[in-house]
């Protein structure tokens, strides 16, 4: 079989009821994994994130079809602190054929306020077409893709087939991939792949596929600003004393135009083809409240893909429950810089930290630290794997497929290519328009992730047909 083959129609047929008389099992250890509750921060209980390996690792021995499978850690940068756990397995390919490395992460991001969610973040909650939960999308749902694929493939051809397999889970992505590096140069050998499926991502809605072929860098890092040494009566002193909070705010203010677009020198934009999409479409998407504006210039996917952006995070700061009549000596804020592709995050992080040390305001003192980086990506699509998994998507989901960037990060992709400079990586995933990933009442739509692992059992079946 070649790439620009259709499947065939009894594999096809097969596949397809594989997959469908599958989705309650499927639906079903998913629910299991969002009841655990993984989040990945080091303010949380990393025991959660072990019980969520344990659980992945057991649905990957559970396929029998695998001649390793391990939960393992390795260690953070130069130091000896472990990162949380991964869950890795292998199976050697046979005859000639590729091997195919499959990704997606079983860490989650924090759940927020419970009050925000219409139902507990960690029950999962189906109501009408969609899953809600934390992690129900990202993505845990990504990790079930790849279990619910394979057992779609064995029950069709049989367990004795020769396409190479590995499947490596992820535990920290949601936390910033620090042991990432380390673990690839520890498992290398493992790793090795002729094709990466990196299921985290979007499409375009619930009735389009879409792959991944654009992503943003990101920049991370704590901003501290100091003005006093201890705090003092804003009455007495307010007016002639800047406080920390007027300094912070002042000094954020100079990271943006009057239009809303990044102002910090040295940040550069890339030029690229978008598709349509409207204003009205961007305010339905995103959820902008009547009255407010979109911000920045020129077309709208342009502003998400091919910019960057700057946002405020987090803040350090007393609550309005707890405001005294005082100056605050220090406020501390999360900036997370979302970086255009092609530019390096070192180089943007410099700009940053440039623009933020000679814009402070009143002489207040900064420091920065905490700081993440991570580089984007942009996918050769000239590849024949790109070929064999549009054909399968397009057959799954009976449309065409959109190639799209996405405005988040992926970091790891590029320390992939690096490692591996001749696998061909494909960035697909669960997700849609009305996901709400990292946001109260994240969901997953039923429909879209049955014909996701339809998808991705096909691309499966097809390369192991291939030589």
């Amino acid at each position: 079989m070649t790439s620009t083959e259709t499947t065939r129609p009894e594999l096809l047929g097969a596949l397809r009821d594989a997959v469908q008389a599958g989705m309650p099992t499927t639906i079903a250890d998913l629910s299991r994994l969002v009841r655990i509750p993984s989040v990945s921060w080091a303010a949380f209980d990393p025991t959660h994130v072990s019980e969520s390996a344990d659980a992945v690792a057991g649905l990957v021995r559970g396929l029998g079809v695998f001649d390793t499978v391990e939960v393992s850690r390795a260690t953070i940068g130069d130091t000896p602190t472990l990162g949380q756990p991964a869950v890795l397995a292998t199976r050697a390919a046979r005859n000639g054929r590729p091997t195919i490395l499959l990704y997606a992460h079983h860490d989650v991001q924090p759940p927020g306020h419970d009050e925000d969610w219409e139902s507990s973040p960690f029950e999962p909650t189906v109501r009408g077409d969609r899953l809600y939960g934390r992690g129900a999308a990202d993505d845990k749902a990504g990790v079930l893709s790849h279990i619910a694929a394979i057992r779609a493939l064995v029950e069709t051809v049989g367990s004795d087939f020769d396409l190479g397999l590995a499947v490596f889970i992820e535990g920290e992505e949601e936390f910033g991939s620090r042991s990432f590096s380390n673990f690839l140069a520890k498992h290398r050998r493992e790793l090795a792949a002729d094709v990466i499926v990196v299921a985290d991502s979007d499409n375009w809605d619930i009735h389009t596929p879409a792959l991944t072929v654009g992503l943003r860098g990101n920049v991370t890092f704590r901003l501290t600003v100091r003005t006093l040494e201890h705090a003092s009566h804003s009455g007495m002193y307010g007016g002639a004393v800047p406080d920390a909070m007027l300094a912070t705010i002042r000094l954020l203010a100079t990271l943006h135009n009057e239009d809303g677009s990044v102002a910090v020198e040295g940040l550069t934009s890339r030029e690229a083809d978008t598709p349509d999409y409207s204003e009205e479409k961007l305010r339905h998407e995103a959820g902008l409240v009547e009255g407010v504006t979109s911000i920045g210039s020129g077309p709208i996917l342009g502003r998400i893909w091919s910019k960057p952006a700057i946002t405020v995070t987090g803040i350090d700061a007393p609550t309005v429950a707890n405001a005294s009549n005082t100056l605050a000596p220090v406020v501390s804020v999360r900036i997370s810089a979302r970086i255009a592709p092609g530019q390096q995050s070192g180089e943007a992080f410099a700009a940053l930290e440039k623009h933020l040390l000679a814009n402070a305001p009143f002489g207040a003192q900064v420091e920065i630290d905490d700081v993440d980086q991570g580089n984007g990506f942009l996918v050769d699509t000239s590849g024949w794997a790109v070929s064999e998994v549009k054909t399968a998507m397009t057959e799954a989901w009976g449309a065409e497929v959109v190639e799209m960037g996405v405005g988040g990060s992926i970091p790891f992709i590029a320390e992939l290519v690096s490692v591996f400079p001749t696998a061909q990586i494909l960035v697909t995933g669960v997700e849609d328009p009305g996901t709400r990933a990292h946001s109260p009442n994240e969901s997953l739509h039923l429909g879209v992730f049955q014909r996701a692992i339809l998808s991705e059992a096909l691309l499966l079946a097809r390369l192991n047909e291939r030589s």
